[in-house]
């Protein structure tokens, strides 16, 4: 454990910025899994609103640093491709 009192910040900053980091990663992660579902019951409609959430949602955790930029691009482009793979 730390002595030094900046130090004892840190972690405590830390703590939070984790705790943060890991419900937006939750939420995309909920977010993908909607989309996921939505393409494998066929439903195109729901599929497209879903990614349309799922987007929103990985754009959000790429401004605030949560990931970089082009791994949220790619998840969305993966997203966009299996909606559009739908007949």
């Amino acid at each position: 454990m730390a002595n030094i009192k900046s130090a004892k910040k840190r972690i405590l900053v830390n703590e939070t910025k984790a705790a943060r980091n890991k419900a937006i990663r939750s939420k995309v992660k909920t977010a993908i899994k909607k989309v996921d579902a939505a393409v494998a019951s066929g439903d195109k409609a729901a599929a497209q609103a879903a990614l349309l959430a799922a987007t929103t949602e990985i754009d959000k955790a790429a401004t605030k640093g949560v990931y970089h930029k082009n791994n949220a691009s790619r998840k969305v482009s993966r997203l966009s491709k299996a909606v559009n793979s739908i007949a």
